[in-house]
């Protein structure tokens, strides 16, 4: 892959994968850097790329895997030294029309929503961004992570239902 056609993909799809990078990684500084690994990473590795199959799904599974890559990688260094980030951005903003505790109590479930995704397996927690956050079909998000569409339904069903579980024990109720 050469960089015309980086800068293509960039261009078509970029918005995307920027904004799948940012509900993955929850940090603007560590999602730009793996939006922009994604595509030195494309750009290292000697693809044709094929415009009729798809390419978009491609740069969602190379980011997605060095994602996965670049935790492990966390996950290791944390066993010998932790550390710890301090950094809560509230990303809501309360609109005109709302009361204040309409807006705060819809700012606090979202929080909610986002802590319980964040604490589910990575199975049924990418998936559910990719599906929701980033607007991909479910064939999409079979091919970016490998796995079957009955498999993509099968996950986002129990992700849903843990998340209306844990919502519900935690006393939102609908």
């Amino acid at each position: 892959m050469n960089a015309a056609e980086i800068e293509k993909c960039i261009d078509s799809f970029g918005t995307d994968i920027y904004r799948f990078c940012i509900k993955l990684c929850l940090a603007q500084a560590d999602a730009e850097d793996l939006y922009q690994q994604t595509f030195l990473k494309a750009l290292e590795i000697e693809w044709t790329l094929d415009w009729g199959k798809n390419p978009k799904a491609l740069f969602f599974s190379l980011a997605h895997n060095l994602w996965k890559s670049d935790r492990r990688k966390q996950a290791r260094r944390n066993t010998i030294a932790p550390c710890s980030n301090f950094d809560d951005e509230m990303e809501t903003v309360l609109h005109s029309g709302e009361s204040i505790e309409e807006g705060y109590l819809q700012r606090e479930l979202i929080m909610e929503v986002r802590q319980i995704i964040q604490t589910l397996p990575e199975k049924f927690q990418v998936p559910l961004i990719l599906f929701y956050l980033s607007d991909c079909s479910i064939e999409q998000i079979a091919s970016i992570i490998k796995k079957p569409p009955g498999t993509v339904k099968s996950r986002l069903f129990k992700g849903r239902s843990l998340i209306k579980k844990r919502l519900e024990d935690a006393g939102y109720e609908r």
